[in-house]
């Protein structure tokens, strides 16, 4: 299926979702993840009105920044590598994946602007997660204060590989209110304003417990 197409169907889902839950679809960002894809087809999602694309590795995404440039904001999603960081700095407009001191180090000194980050957060506490566990964001975000090159946006996490509602939507909750924790410190810093959570098999369910950008490949632009 073309792009638009698939866009159209999820655009419909995002605005039920947010019906059920008493949101606007409006405030929910569609990030396209691109990572398993060509340029071609990312560039179509850009073309069907995607303005976020979102890729894993560093290789991937100056490929694709390359071709396609500022017509997209750019998302690095995948665990970072701090010797990778030179490397999609200046090309990444987020970072979801900050998740420890001597990465933020490193964006610090190689960025020539504040850069939104994610910090990571491993709310299931699953071996195989990347991110730190709830209980260490606010240390760590307190730590950042000066830091002057990154700024954090919000909080990442990636749910458990399950069909179960019940713990997609208690993982989801729990980033939420772990991000209500950090704004309720009004660090000018980290609004931490934003969540993203959910992917294509579980959009729906990060949606109703307030996502605000999810992460969608497969459903979008296919595999």
């Amino acid at each position: 299926m073309k792009v638009s197409e698939n866009l159209s169907i999820i655009k419909k889902r995002i605005e039920e979702s947010a019906r059920r839950s008493g949101r606007q679809a409006k405030d929910v960002k569609i990030i396209a993840v691109t990572k398993y894809v060509t340029t071609a087809r990312a560039r179509e999602a850009v073309e069907a009105g995607i303005l976020h694309l979102g890729e894993n590795r560093a290789e991937g995404l100056n490929e694709k920044y390359a071709a396609i440039g500022e017509k997209a904001a750019w998302h690095f999603i995948g665990s970072l590598q701090t010797r990778k960081v030179k490397s999609i700095i200046h090309q990444a407009d987020y970072i979801h994946s900050l998740d420890r001191e001597s990465l933020a180090k490193e964006i610090n000194s190689r960025a020539q602007r504040a850069v939104q980050c994610f910090v990571q957060v491993n709310v299931s506490g699953e071996e195989s997660k990347h991110g730190m566990m709830p209980e260490e964001v606010i240390p760590f975000i307190k730590s950042l204060h000066t830091y002057e090159n990154i700024r954090v946006c919000g909080l990442m996490t990636m749910a458990p590989l399950t069909e179960d509602p019940h713990v997609l939507r208690t993982c989801f909750r729990k980033l939420a209110l772990c991000r209500d924790e950090v704004r309720a410190l009004e660090l000018s810093y980290a609004p931490c304003s934003e969540l993203s959570m959910g992917m294509s098999n579980d959009f729906e369910i990060a949606v109703e417990e307030g996502a605000t950008m999810i992460r969608i490949g497969t459903a979008l632009v296919g595999e």
